[in-house]
């Protein structure tokens, strides 16, 4: 299937100023936690290695992307930060990759206890929508991550760095100071500034209609 605008074959790794889900994330590098998103996405590159952390609901560890489209990308970006990892599917398919399972809270809650292979794979969909039984199957929280269309590794996730696609980036400051080294094998023209997408959503705010 080709790129659409709705669809894309790539996916997206976007590093955060939050500290990794869950007590029992181990990364093992010192001062990860404490890194701003930016010196975040350094280390990874630094390592060649995205390190799992803990999932909410299930406790299980794994990688999360997002395959989230073009005209989602800004408000993506405010929810996390604007600095990300990108690799096309198939790469992270061969690395036991894949969907998330949105499951309904119900059908979620019928099932006793799921196959370890699948649980890094799981969330339990609650919407605001849904009625009041199927919101009691989470004590009345709301759980919808659907628009994230997330994509998930379930382990760390080590990678050749000329696998990656490209780069997302804030500004051209952060352009400019980004290690010459990562620039020359990736490829400059591989890296997306997200000063210049505001831009042209500001100039021809078409996503905003």
């Amino acid at each position: 299937m080709s790129n659409r605008p709705d669809f894309s074959q790539y996916l997206v790794h976007f590093t955060s100023d939050r500290s990794p889900y869950g007590k029992g994330t181990e990364i093992n590098i010192d001062g990860f936690s404490e890194m701003n998103a930016y010196d975040k996405l350094l280390s990874i590159l630094s390592e060649r290695k995205i390190y799992a952390s803990l999932m909410p609901w299930t406790g299980s560890q794994a990688v999360c992307f997002t395959e989230c489209p073009w005209s989602s990308l800004i408000e993506h970006t405010n929810n996390y930060s604007p600095y990300g990892i990108g690799f096309q599917k198939d790469y992270v398919f061969s690395r036991h990759g894949g969907p998330v399972y949105y499951i309904r809270a119900d059908e979620y809650n019928k099932q006793q206890e799921w196959h370890e292979h699948i649980k890094p794979f799981l969330t339990p969909f609650c919407p605001a929508y849904a009625p009041k039984i199927v919101k009691d199957c989470l004590d009345g929280k709301i759980c919808d991550y659907s628009h994230e269309r997330e994509w998930r590794v379930p382990h760390d996730f080590p990678f050749d760095i000329e696998k990656i696609s490209f780069i997302i980036l804030n500004t051209y400051e952060d352009m400019a100071k980004f290690p010459k080294e990562y620039k020359d094998v990736i490829g400059r023209d591989n890296f997306i500034l997200m000063e210049n997408y505001k831009k042209i959503e500001e100039l021809w705010p078409v996503h905003l209609l």
